[in-house]
């Protein structure tokens, strides 16, 4: 059984992600604030009957050492993790974490800082914890990035510095690992809660996780593409013109 971990699976993407690659039978270690949001991912797997797959909840806060241990461990328990998706994430604006966005003349940086924690720190503490696995089976470390890491938007500045950072150590973490398959990909706009408190208009949209990020997400990991920075846009861009050629070779044959 392959073995995953995913982190911020609660709802949104992570939610989605999990139970796709439970469905096509991993065994997904998942990670949230809210063991009853968790549960309730389990049940739905269950309620899809899916063959194989399963959801394994470890409730806790990402930032915390002993939490991503447990994950980790939890994950060798399995057999040992092949995937880790650190996909957990805050926005990190305002003045005590909520929305609107603020400026960063407005930046509260004691949010700024927990904003850092939970981006860019506790992900690369899941991405160290969990090596030794990864290497064993020839895995993979996919981090969820964002187009305000490289893109400038007013209000957007204390998220999109996080995942800056976030960007630079996995390019970095390529070229030390290079046995290591390192992805940071940027998923796109999505019709999420998080994405709904920063900009609700937009957010409501915006495609469904599901309907763009997973396909795309999932086409890298069984595709086991090279190292480096992708787009959901891109990939499915590449998945449709490939299935268009497939669709050109077999109207050749049949004629």
């Amino acid at each position: 059984m392959t073995v995953a971990i995913v982190t911020g699976a609660s709802r949104g993407l992570g939610w989605a992600l999990a139970l796709a690659l439970a469905e096509r039978g991993w065994d997904v270690v998942v990670d949230g604030r809210h063991a009853e949001r968790l549960a309730e991912l389990a049940a739905e797997l269950a309620d899809l009957a899916a063959e194989g797959g399963r959801i394994h909840p470890v409730a806790g806060d990402v930032t915390d050492p002993a939490h991503r241990s447990a994950l980790v461990t939890a994950a060798w328990d399995l057999g040992g993790a092949s995937l880790v998706v650190n996909n957990a994430g805050v926005l990190g604006s305002g003045v005590d974490g909520s929305e609107p966005l603020v400026t960063l003349a407005e930046q509260d940086l004691d949010v700024l800082r927990r904003a850092f924690d939970v981006n860019v720190l506790a992900p690369l503490g899941l991405a160290q914890e969990a090596l030794p696995q990864l290497l064993a089976h020839d895995g993979a470390l996919l981090n969820i990035t964002s187009d305000a890491a490289v893109e400038a938007y007013p209000t957007w500045g204390a998220y999109g510095a996080t995942k800056a950072a976030l960007e630079q150590w996995s390019a970095v973490l390529k070229r030390e690992e290079p046995a290591l398959r390192v992805w940071w990909v940027d998923p796109g706009e999505m019709n999420t809660a998080m994405y709904a408190a920063a900009d609700a208009d937009s957010a409501a949209q915006a495609p469904l996780p599901k309907e763009q990020a997973v396909p795309a997400l999932l086409a890298l990991v069984e595709g086991r593409l090279p190292s480096g920075r992708y787009t959901a846009a891109g990939l499915a861009a590449e998945q449709a013109e490939r299935a268009e050629q497939a669709e050109g070779v077999e109207a050749g044959v049949a004629r």
